[in-house]
């Protein structure tokens, strides 16, 4: 009998887009609440081109610093136990979008609140083919620049590195934020041990 040396593995992707994603799963606030904000943008590789097969996720405190989230808020088909999106209804702090073909994502939600002494932000944790450790970085907003000033982690960083963790205000309720995997301008990621 023949003995067959093992394949190596795939690395991560692009699978995701087939099984993570969500109907809804941009949707963290429901889109006709009055305090709702949208966080969209691209995302790049080292050469500057973007990735059109990463899947980001997204956690964060309600606006009052709470962390609970709203479980429950997914919808099952009863006959398939498939997920068919989100009630529409409640904050539930976490969220998970797929880019586009062109690298973009976009995120409803609502203004994170502060907890344990640092500024208000959205945790970020990114996925994408190629990545065996997905990365994880955050994102604050501009309207906080007091709180920003003395958040642990940007008072860390350079001020060029800082900047690319400080989404950029488009207009009222809109906020950029391009994440950089590597290269110039390379958006800061975290290391959690």
């Amino acid at each position: 009998m023949t003995t067959l040396e093992p394949t190596p593995s795939q690395t991560i992707g692009p699978f995701f887009g087939f099984a993570l994603p969500f109907a809804g799963g941009e949707d963290v606030a429901p889109r006709g609440h009055p305090e709702t904000i949208t966080i969209h943008g691209d995302v790049y590789d080292g050469n500057g081109a973007t990735i059109s097969d990463a899947l980001i996720e997204f956690w964060q405190a309600a606006p009052d610093g709470s962390t609970a989230g709203a479980p429950g808020s997914l919808r099952h088909d009863v006959a398939s136990g498939r997920v068919i999106g989100r009630h529409g209804v409640d904050f539930t702090g976490f969220g998970r979008v797929s880019v586009d073909r062109a690298g973009h994502y976009v995120l409803h939600t609502l203004p994170p609140g502060a907890v344990g002494g640092a500024a208000p932000y959205v945790s970020v944790c990114f996925f994408a083919r190629g990545l065996l450790l997905h990365l994880y970085t955050r994102i604050y907003l501009p309207d906080n620049a007091a709180a920003n000033a003395t958040d642990p982690v940007l008072a860390a960083l350079e001020p060029q590195r800082r900047a690319t963790l400080i989404a950029t205000r488009e207009r009222d309720r809109v906020y950029r934020f391009d994440i950089r995997v590597q290269g110039e301008g390379e958006t800061v990621f975290l290391e959690f041990s």
